[in-house]
């Protein structure tokens, strides 16, 4: 099991390059499942803007799976090698992923050896607890199961600075998870 996790993913060059430096193959040649955030519409992962933003990463269209949370049936037992889920609101994000019945999925996927890339409420996600992010991402659904996916043995705070220094703190001391701090330009390349 293969985790990245970072705050800007492929919009900052430092975390691209951790991403592109641990995947199992070229990126040119990594077969991706794309989970987009909760502002995604069935209008755009039916169009193009997806896949173009893929292929601005590196990835080939022809590779690229974009996940449609409306139609989950259709992504499940892929030959894939990567699965991304960027950043956005951490909780609308993770609702959605519940609501069609694809976290199992996604757990599935990283434990038979795909490697999972979060890059802000993608790294949240993977984690055991998301309580704290509601500092930072209005909780709009009204999530009230916290538990992430589990896949990251701890809890992040992405997008760390002096602002997030006391939650930090607080999270470290009492929190029952181990606390990361994960500037915009810091990675964590997780492996089980």
């Amino acid at each position: 099991m293969k985790l990245i996790l970072s705050s800007c993913d492929f919009r900052n060059e430092k975390s691209q390059q951790v991403i592109v430096d641990n995947l199992p193959y070229p990126i040119d040649k990594c077969r991706l499942l794309f989970i987009p955030n909760e502002k995604a519409t069935e209008e755009a992962i039916s169009s193009d803007v997806y896949y173009d933003r893929m292929q601005e990463f590196g990835f080939v269209k022809e590779n690229v799976y974009v996940f449609d949370h409306n139609n989950p049936d259709k992504f499940r037992n892929l030959d894939i090698d990567v699965l991304y889920i960027s950043g956005g609101n951490t909780f609308g994000t993770l609702d959605k992923i519940r609501k069609c019945g694809f976290e199992k999925d996604i757990i599935d996927y990283v434990k038979s050896g795909v490697v999972y890339i979060g890059g802000s409420a993608g790294a949240h996600i993977a984690s055991k607890n998301i309580k704290h992010v509601e500092n930072y991402d209005e909780n709009t659904v009204g999530l009230t199961y916290y538990s992430g996916l589990g896949l990251f043995d701890g809890v992040l705070i992405c997008h760390y600075a002096d602002s997030r220094k006391y939650d930090f703190e607080q999270l470290s001391q009492h929190s029952e998870f181990k606390a990361y701090a994960l500037t915009d330009e810091d990675s964590i390349v997780y492996e089980e």
